[in-house]
């Protein structure tokens, strides 16, 4: 099996390079903020890709539920993006190690992976969450985040094929990493 991916059970985790924007999945992950009204980073690529019709959504949403905590994420349709839906996941802000990020970041992942489950989509594409503006160490984010994606894969649950779309080379080399270190 390449080094940039891993079968656990019958689901697929695999890593690429890449733009999110253009996978043909059923989901794609939004490294989101609390506000769901668009940013920069993966966030604005995926605003401006999927159309109005995504901040339209966030902003429904926001009308119901207000802002979107650290560590969860909602759901919406995929606008004019190949995707159908997007999973806008807010993860932390790095402040040394000492702010519960590792855990909040695990549960951004979490609640991502369980929003597609409930959604009956078979396929996910992530972004590196919190690694960019964020400033979350990709070293660790990238153990937190293959940790709890095969953990998660472990379980029955539609979402049988995972994958992670890295934008540069220092992302992807941490990420195959990670990869390495993880036992099935």
């Amino acid at each position: 099996m390449p080094d940039n991916q891993l079968q656990i059970g019958k689901a697929t985790l695999s890593l690429a390079m890449g733009d999110i924007t253009r996978q043909e999945v059923d989901a794609i992950v939004n490294a989101a903020n609390t506000t769901l009204m668009g940013g920069g980073g993966v966030d604005g690529a995926i605003h401006r890709a999927g159309g109005p019709a995504i901040l339209q959504e966030c902003k429904q949403i926001r009308e119901t539920s207000g802002r979107c905590q650290t560590g969860c994420a909602v759901i919406t349709g995929g606008g004019n993006l190949k995707a159908r839906y997007v999973i806008h996941a807010v993860g932390p802000i790095w402040h040394g190690g000492n702010a519960n990020e590792a855990t909040l970041l695990a549960g951004v992942y979490s609640h991502s992976l369980k929003l597609a489950a409930e959604a009956k989509v078979s396929s996910v594409a992530f972004p590196s969450i919190s690694t960019g503006a964020y400033g979350f160490p990709v070293v660790l984010a990238s153990a937190i985040a293959l940790t709890t994606v095969k953990e998660f894969l472990r379980t029955e649950s539609t979402v049988n094929d995972v994958r992670f779309l890295l934008f540069d080379n220092q992302t992807y080399d941490a990420y195959v990493n990670a990869l390495k270190k993880i036992d099935t």
